[in-house]
């Protein structure tokens, strides 16, 4: 059996799927506190001072923090079956398939979060390593149960959790630099469509 790891955003899709996710669902209030105080974080991650991987998890606190589950699970249903498809890309979905035909293991490995990624996950049948939101009493805490999936972490993620050795081969996809350590981890990867090297990074 060959383990196949997907990246997201990016890879999967045509654009960048947890930010819009983040802005539909956070009310007026959250929105205009959002504007003021994160404006300033997101000007630094513009120009490169600020990484997403610290930006992310400020974001998702002051837009998911004290939110019931129920309510944003009900709007991931939403998100996936009508937003999700138009920003997939045909051919990433036909490789993903093809893997799935050929009794590969395939395994989205993604930095945005929990709640509309396991319903488009299970939706296909492929298993799902991502930013987890944590849950306490019905409610969102606005952390992450084991930080932003992104970088190193990404690729200790895929390592802690799947024993690699068990495969008799890993291919892995991705688009940027987030995704370098988990492309390491493969023999065959491919960024952005294109074969990758360790070399490129």
């Amino acid at each position: 059996m060959k383990l196949a790891l997907f990246d997201f955003d990016g890879t999967i899709t045509t654009r960048d799927t947890y930010t819009k996710f983040v802005i539909s669902n956070a009310n007026i209030f959250r929105l205009i506190l959002g504007g003021f105080l994160l404006s300033p974080l997101i000007l630094l991650n513009k120009l490169k001072l600020m990484p997403s991987p610290v930006l992310r998890p400020v974001i998702t606190k002051l837009a998911f923090k004290g939110t019931k589950v129920d309510d944003i699970n009900q709007s991931a249903q939403e998100y996936v079956h009508k937003y999700l498809p138009t920003v997939i890309r045909p051919n990433m979905l036909h490789q993903i398939k093809k893997h799935q035909e050929s009794g590969d293991r395939v395994v989205v490995v993604s930095a945005s979060i929990s709640p509309y990624l396991k319903i488009w996950c299970k939706g296909l049948g492929i298993d799902l390593i991502c930013s987890e939101l944590e849950e306490k009493d019905g409610y969102f805490t606005g952390s992450y149960v084991n930080g932003d999936c992104s970088g190193q972490r990404k690729a200790d993620s895929v390592k802690n959790t799947i024993n690699l050795d068990s495969f008799e081969q890993v291919i892995a996809y991705g688009d940027t630099k987030e995704d370098h350590a988990m492309l390491k981890l493969a023999h065959e990867s491919y960024f952005r469509g294109k074969p990758f090297s360790a070399n490129d990074c």
